[in-house]
């Protein structure tokens, strides 16, 4: 079998892997998905600058994110039931990341538990917080992440409701599945993962499971989560949760210039500019399309970061430009975790250090700090207006 060289070759080797309902959970979005997919073509958009005769060598990528030392400004995002994409899938992402050198987000929504990825690491790792109705297992999840010694609390603030997602509906996704005979089928072609899954206790939501009051089997499980989602969650909260922490904390899902103003007054140490991957508001802007306004709407007063639409290292390599301090990927380490594991994982951030080195050096740069809006090339546009 030919390497797979590419971000869309892990994608199609995991396609070939994974069970369909847990492969389509993955790569879907809301909706239409026009957001889904505007978040991937409008960096297509984006044209660099190239630069000759100019010194390449020495070049460094190296760079930090919330003070934290990083061998790249990439960092992997929360991704719910990932532990479903490969057997362990959270513990296996976490100890690629920490052995490359990038931080890794643990979702609330993660098969593997907190103490289940703190069990397999070394250096501290990032955990993702949604707030539910219920405050005291919130409470107790902020509590278990400061006991596992996490080093970042990412508060997501865009899924008060949930956006419909038409594949999951359709797939009738369920974690661990139901036993229909659409899903037998599903999981009898795909051998090895069956295989994985049987070696295997986790296989639910681990942060949840014998957690949450009242959560006691599938059933009671997928009753809470379908109630617990709060839509009353509002600026305010983030002064409790900030409290409650006392570390690091960075806001995700800012998607406009008033909203990152506002988080400016939380005390927040970043934002991360994101529309959840297309997979809320359907029709909401790309997220790279609104960085820079976000960027000129906060200035240096806060670090933001870029999540959303990123398959290549010249898509790092544009929202550095633009002014993010770090980025995230979600769908691209899953396709690697899908199809390889964590040699699958490790095989993406090479390929996006790779990409992000040569594309830096044809643009006529040493270093990923230097990266800025002079490397944008303005184009057709430029040249229709002389």
């Amino acid at each position: 079998m030919t390497d797979a060289l590419t971000i869309a070759d892990f994608k199609e080797r995991a396609r070939r892997r994974v069970p369909k309902l847990f492969f389509d959970y993955a790569d879907s979005g809301s909706y239409t998905e026009s957001t889904y997919r505007a978040n991937e073509d409008d960096f297509q958009k984006i044209k660099l600058r190239q630069r000759v005769l100019v010194d390449m060598t020495n070049r460094a990528l190296e760079s930090e994110m919330i003070g934290q030392k990083v061998a790249m400004p990439v960092a992997l995002s929360p991704t719910g039931l990932t532990g479903m994409q490969r057997a362990n899938g959270e513990m296996l992402a976490a100890k690629a990341a920490e052995d490359f050198g990038v931080p890794f987000t643990l979702s609330t929504m993660s098969i593997c538990s907190i103490e289940d990825v703190a069990s397999v690491t070394k250096k501290p790792f990032w955990f993702q917080l949604y707030v539910m109705q219920d405050r005291d297992f919130v409470l107790d999840l902020i509590d278990r992440a400061k006991a596992a010694k996490c080093s970042a609390l990412i508060l997501t603030l865009d899924l008060q409701i949930l956006g419909q997602r038409h594949k999951d509906l359709r797939n009738g996704l369920t974690a661990p599945p139901k036993f229909t005979p659409k899903h037998i089928w599903q999981m009898a072609t795909r051998p090895l993962w069956c295989l994985e899954m049987l070696g295997t206790q986790r296989r639910t939501f681990g942060n949840i499971y014998g957690h949450a009051k009242g959560v006691t089997d599938l059933a009671t499980l997928n009753a809470w989560a379908d109630e617990q989602f709060d839509p009353q969650l509002s600026w305010k909260d983030v002064a409790w949760i900030k409290e409650r922490w006392g570390g690091k904390l960075i806001l995700k899902g800012i998607l406009d210039e008033e909203d990152a103003t506002m988080a400016l007054s939380t005390g927040a140490d970043a934002i991360i500019v994101s529309n959840h991957g297309g997979r809320q508001l359907d029709g909401a802007p790309s997220s790279i399309s609104m960085l820079p306004r976000i960027i000129d709407a906060v200035g240096d007063q806060m670090e933001v970061h870029l999540d959303g639409g990123i398959r290549s290292g010249q898509d790092v390599l544009k929202a550095l430009c633009y002014g993010a301090k770090g980025t995230y990927i979600g769908r691209p380490f899953l396709y690697g975790l899908g199809a390889e594991g964590q040699s699958g994982v490790t095989k993406i951030l090479e390929i996006i250090r790779k990409e992000l080195d040569v594309t830096m050096a044809l643009c006529g740069e040493r270093n990923v700090r230097d990266l800025s809006r002079h490397n944008i090339s303005k184009g057709l546009a430029q040249a229709s207006g002389r």
